[in-house]
């Protein structure tokens, strides 16, 4: 897929803070790309800089081959949609879908068409002569979202935009979000903190941190293969175990992380080198000691269960090991709803393939 949008050496300063850092990405013609991080990280910056609304410092936006780095945020074929809607309340929802497309002197007709054909798009097609104040939270977001694409944008900006709903709600939108998204084939450029919207909508994620890109990949990739030890604790539960590498031998690494306990892991790194291992808590098997002995291994450790978590169709294990270490293993709710309880001494097992190892 050819790039829509290339960001090259972007910087941003203000005053003698530097909240992007020599961002270089490129944005692919019709995927949906996530700005992924934490409050403060840049990422809403670096998507004012592409709507137009904030100069780089150094560096050059361009999009279809062209630098429109000093271009107008109104001479850009570039939308944003807000997390506060910023609708207008003294215009029915037809209006306002219209505003932009009356600006630049669309004959009638052909605003009526299109902002008929945008209803339907965002499942509101009745809902053409009600007020905004008639909307639900969701209901507004739709016709933020047809006001954006009605003038029918080459890049689409979504910043938090659903931020302000609840959670049942955010769900349903992230669906439509795709839904709309594969019926317009508009490239999207969506902000959020929020990790799993991330994963649910992206093709590919950004995860910034401190005005720098620190990984960029698939959900699948940012969750299974972390490069650093930032984006294995941002996305979803980990577990962390930090060492020194003990051995590597057949492409293996052993790790010495303390209290006379050895993981294993499928990379090769010097031995001395200190280390971090991620292991997600669902690549570990919890099992009860009862009496005797559970065959062991390089790759676990025992402790006592302190504490039991339902979350509907998972279990969360929270388990106290040597070196009072807190670890967590995670497994589908048993279907006879029997389960290990608080005070039983338990073994965790994992694999080396469940290891990331993160070099320091």
């Amino acid at each position: 897929m050819p790039n829509i949008i290339e960001l090259q050496g972007i910087t941003k300063s203000f005053g003698s803070y530097v909240a992007l850092d020599g961002i270089n990405l490129d944005v692919a013609d019709g995927e949906i790309l996530t700005l992924l991080g934490p409050s403060g990280c840049g990422k809403t910056t670096l998507m004012r800089i592409v709507a137009g609304f904030e100069r780089p410092s150094r560096g050059e936006v361009v999009l279809s081959g062209r630098s429109i780095t000093a271009t107008p945020p109104e001479k850009r074929p570039v939308n944003m949609v807000f997390q506060r809607y910023a609708l207008f309340p003294h215009l029915d929802v037809f209006d306002n879908i219209a505003f932009g497309l009356r600006l630049k002197d669309y004959p009638e007709a052909e605003i009526k068409d299109s902002v008929t054909d945008m209803l339907k798009l965002v499942q509101l097609g009745d809902f053409g002569s009600r007020w905004i104040h008639e909307l639900s939270g969701g209901q507004a977001q739709r016709v933020a979202l047809a006001r954006a694409l009605v003038n029918r944008p080459a890049v689409l900006l979504l910043d938090e935009p659903l931020a302000a709903l609840d959670l049942k709600i955010r769900h349903h939108m992230l669906g439509e979000l795709k839904r709309i998204h594969t019926e317009t084939k508009t490239t999207f450029i969506y902000v959020t903190h929020d990790q799993d919207e991330a994963m649910i909508l992206s093709d590919r994620i950004v995860l910034m941190n401190r005005g720098t890109i620190e990984q960029i990949g698939t959900p699948e990739e940012m969750y299974a293969a972390p490069k650093t030890l930032f984006c294995a604790r941002f996305f979803g539960d980990t577990n962390i175990f930090d060492g020194k590498v003990a051995a590597t031998e057949g492409g293996a690494t052993t790790v010495d992380i303390g209290c006379g306990i050895a993981a294993a892991a499928m990379n090769g790194v010097a031995p001395g080198a200190p280390v971090s291992l991620s292991i997600r808590p669902e690549a570990i098997t919890l099992s009860k000691v009862d009496g005797g002995t559970l065959p062991g291994n390089v790759n676990s450790l025992r402790g006592t269960l302190e504490n039991v978590v339902f979350i509907g169709s998972r279990v969360v294990y929270e388990v106290r090991g040597a070196g009072d270490r807190a670890i967590k293993c995670q497994e589908t709710r048993p279907v006879s709803g029997v389960r290990i309880q608080p005070g039983a001494e338990v073994q965790l097992d994992w694999s080396e393939d469940a290891v990331v190892l993160l070099t320091h």
